[in-house]
C-alpha cells in the first residue's frame, strides 16, 4: 500500500514535537539516569516531579518524570503554532468521535488533551513558559550533551491506518519500510519540523512507545556516553549501537532508563522541508535499511516498548519480520 500524498494544508498547524511525561518507579534513580548520565537539565522539581530541558531549548521542559507506582507513558506533547489552531485541533478531534478536554498543565498556557484512534495520550498547546538561553553555558553540558528532543517513535498495530491519521494532522512521510509479500508498510517516518521525522510508526503490539530520541552534537559525543555509562554502573542499560541507520542516516544509541524506558541518542540526518520531497521506500528485509553496515537489532528493540497510560494494546495482523539479531 503506498504512503499517502503529502497533505501540505492540514486543518491546523503542529510546529514541531515537545515534550513526554515519563512515570517511573524510582524518581531519584530516573534523575541519576537523565540528569548527572545524560546531561539534561534540571527546570524545576519537587518530591512528586522533575521538568528537564536539553541544552539548546528555550521551553520550560521537554520531558517530565512524574513518580508512579507503574513505569509507562502519560502523555507526548506537541507545539502548535498559534491559538486558533487550538480550537481547530478540539474540532478535528470531536469530529472523529475522539475525546477533546482543555486542561491546566504547569508552565503551559491553555492546553487541549486529546487521544488517537489507537489511544495515545496527545496535548497540544501554543505557550510554554521560556527561560534564559543556557546553549553558550559550556559549562553545563556534560553526559551526552543532549541539545534538543528530534522524536518520538511509537508501535503500531496498523502502521497504514496511523500514518493515514497523523498524515490527515499535516505529518509528512520521509521514509518508510514496505513489506513486499502484502505491499503494506511495516514502518514510517514522518515529520513536521524539517527532519527526518518528529514521529515514527513501527508494526508491533500496539500502540506503546518505543523510544524518545534526542539529538546531539556529534557521533563523539556518543561515544563519551558510553565510556560513562560503561564506567558508572550502567552497562547493562546499553541495548543497541553506536551505529548508522539506513533510513535517516542518522548515527545511533539506544540505551534504556531505570524503568526500562527506551531513549535514543541521534545525530546526523538530514534537511526535509521541501514539500514536494519524494519518500524513500525500503524493503523490509534489507539487511541496510536498520543499520547501514548491515548489523541487525536485537529482539528486545522489536518486542519491548513502554505502555501508554490508559491505553490497551492490540497485536498487529501483519506478522512479517525484519532481519533480527541471533
Amino acid at each position: 500500500m503506498p504512503v499517502p500524498a503529502p497533505n501540505l494544508y492540514p486543518p491546523f498547524n503542529i510546529v514541531r514535537l515537545s515534550h513526554v511525561t515519563y512515570r517511573v518507579t524510582d524518581l531519584a534513580a530516573s534523575r541519576a539516569f537523565y540528569v548527572d548520565t545524560l546531561g539534561l537539565q534540571v527546570t524545576e522539581e519537587n518530591d512528586s516531579e522533575i521538568h528537564l530541558r536539553a541544552m539548546e531549548e528555550r521551553g520550560h521542559h521537554c520531558i517530565v518524570l512524574e513518580q508512579a507506582g507503574t513505569a509507562d507513558v502519560g502523555v507526548l506533547g506537541f507545539k502548535l503554532f498559534d491559538e486558533p489552531d487550538l480550537d481547530k485541533a478540539e474540532a478535528f478531534f470531536r469530529a472523529r468521535g475522539l475525546p477533546a478536554e482543555w486542561v491546566e498543565r504547569p508552565h503551559m498556557g491553555r492546553t487541549l488533551r486529546t487521544r488517537d484512534p489507537w489511544g495515545i495520550p496527545l496535548e497540544f498547546y501554543v505557550k510554554m513558559d521560556r527561560l534564559p538561553p543556557i546553549h553558550q553555558q559550556y559549562k553545563l553540558y556534560r553526559g551526552v550533551k543532549p541539545l534538543r528532543i528530534d522524536h518520538f517513535n511509537m508501535f503500531s498495530a496498523d502502521v497504514d491506518a496511523s500514518v493515514a491519521f497523523y498524515n490527515d494532522m499535516g505529518f509528512r512521510v520521509t521514509e518508510y519500510t514496505e513489506d513486499a509479500e502484502t505491499g503494506r508498510v511495516w514502518a514510517a517516518w514522518m515529520h513536521r519540523k524539517g527532519g527526518v521525522h518528529d514521529v515514527a510508526f513501527t508494526n508491533g503490539l500496539g500502540p506503546r512507545l518505543h523510544h524518545t530520541a534526542f539529538w546531539v552534537p556529534t557521533p563523539l559525543n556518543i561515544i563519551d556516553l558510553l565510556d560513562l555509562m560503561a564506567t558508572t554502573g550502567y552497562v547493562a542499560n546499553i541495548e543497541r549501537g553506536p551505529g548508522r541507520h539506513g533510513i535517516s542516516n542518522a548515527f545511533f544509541l539506544y540505551v534504556r532508563d531505570p524503568d526500562g524506558h527506551r531513549i535514543e541518542i541521534y545525530c546526523s540526518d538530514y534537511q526535509t522541508v521541501d514539500p514536494d520531497l519524494e519518500a524513500i521506500r525500503w524493503d523490509l528485509k534489507d539487511p541496510q535499511r536498520q543499520t547501514l553496515w548491515g548489523a541487525p537489532a536485537p529482539r528486545s528493540w522489536f518486542e519491548e516498548g513502554s505502555l501508554f497510560e490508559g491505553a490497551a494494546p492490540q497485536d498487529s495482523a501483519l506478522k512479517a519480520q525484519p532481519i533480527i539479531a541471533p
